[in-house]
């Protein structure tokens, strides 16, 4: 989880999303086994319909075909490699990752000029112009690929309970920092809903498209190495009110030993949350009296993660969602990030209002309903 704008990110999300590339890099990944998925030929290439077509839609027409071809290509050649016990190349995640997007994006211009081709809803929630769901199955691999390229190191320190140390973390640190107990509350399940964004909710794992960020926040060293410290200076205002985490926050120093501290996740979930949105807790009743919405929520702070300066001046001015942005640098970190990526109208956007990024932010709505859902599982709540 970069803190500044220098990173590369999310992973991105794989899809699951991209998996964003922020300047940190996001992986995101659910580990399904591929059954028998070796042929990816299964889905069909667009195909034109009797009306003649412009010379416009005829070659948008040619190069979504020409971006599905390409993405199976490459799905094929990754999981052969890995049937294989091949060598991956480095960063085995990323022609994948630009792959898909390219996809996406190529069926964004088709539906442009084309819109009698935005089919029916995907299970992923993309909206329709941007993804034909006959190729769900596309996706489906893409993930799976990502699941086996990430998987967490053999030494990984795992825990029994990933969602709720999360949600008491970043409880605690939101209480330490002077919030009440309904607002820290809001602030464990905003951190829930960061740690789907950034890992999909899998703990401890790599990242196929960046060597340097790594675990359940995918945090580079620096980051890592500042929440330790910053952690060391709240610790004792914790445990004035909460001994048990403390308590258990002992035996996971005890347990680490010589371990890269990322790959334990209550450390790595821990020294994440202190370095990058500690200081920004505080903010959020002003945060829920503005935006009501808790996804809304969810998504402020992970933009947080991708532009930190630009959202925190936003959340200064008052008006959040009418906050305009016009610098060329930041509207080119969103772009790596998802938002504003697909199609040639979404990226020669110049300005964009919080508002409209928000919205445009919706390769993340599937990530945080089931943060969500998982939040109040484990406050006992009846969603509804």
């Amino acid at each position: 989880m970069s803190g500044g704008l220098a990173g590369a990110a999310a992973l991105a999300l794989p899809l699951l999303f991209a998996l964003p590339v922020c300047n940190r890099i996001h992986t995101i990944v659910n580990v399904v086994t591929p059954a028998g998925i070796g042929d990816v030929n299964f889905i069909s290439s667009a195909q034109a319909g009797p009306t003649p077509l412009t010379k416009s839609q005829s070659d948008a027409l040619s190069a979504y075909n020409k971006a599905v071809d390409n993405f199976k290509s490459i799905l094929r050649q990754r999981r052969a490699q890995i049937r294989a016990n091949q060598q991956l190349p480095n960063l085995p995640g990323q022609a994948l990752y630009l792959a898909r997007n390219d996809m996406i994006s190529a069926y964004k211009d088709l539906t442009t000029v084309l819109p009698s081709r935005i089919g029916r809803p995907n299970k992923f929630g993309i909206p329709p112009a941007y993804f034909d769901a006959d190729n769900e199955p596309l996706l489906d691999e893409y993930v799976d690929l990502f699941a086996i390229m990430q998987a967490p190191p053999v030494n990984a320190q795992n825990s029994k309970t990933p969602l709720k140390d999360v949600v008491d973390l970043g409880t605690a640190i939101a209480r330490a920092k002077g919030l009440d107990a309904a607002h820290a509350e809001v602030a464990g399940r905003i951190s829930l809903g960061l740690f789907f964004a950034e890992t999909n909710g899998n703990q401890n794992i790599g990242n196929a498209r960046s060597n340097k960020y790594k675990g359940s926040f995918q945090t580079g060293p620096s980051e890592a190495r500042n929440g330790e410290t910053k952690w060391a200076a709240i610790r004792t205002s914790i445990a004035a009110f909460d001994p048990a985490l403390i308590a258990r926050d002992d035996k996971e120093e005890a347990r680490v030993g010589g371990l890269d501290r990322r790959f334990n996740h209550w450390i790595a979930v821990r020294d994440a949350l202190v370095n990058a949105h500690a200081d920004l807790f505080p903010q959020i009743p002003a945060i829920v009296k503005a935006l009501p919405d808790r996804i809304d929520q969810m998504k402020v702070f992970e933009l947080i993660q991708i532009i930190p300066s630009p959202t925190k001046s936003a959340l200064r001015s008052g008006t959040v969602v009418d906050y305009r942005l016009s610098d060329p640098k930041i509207m080119g970190y969103l772009r790596n990030n998802s938002i504003f990526t697909f199609g040639q109208d979404d990226r020669a956007k110049t300005s964009a209002t919080f508002r409209e990024i928000l919205d445009a932010m919706w390769l993340f709505n599937d990530k945080f309903e089931r943060a969500l859902s998982k939040f109040d599982e484990i406050k006992g709540w009846k969603k509804g």
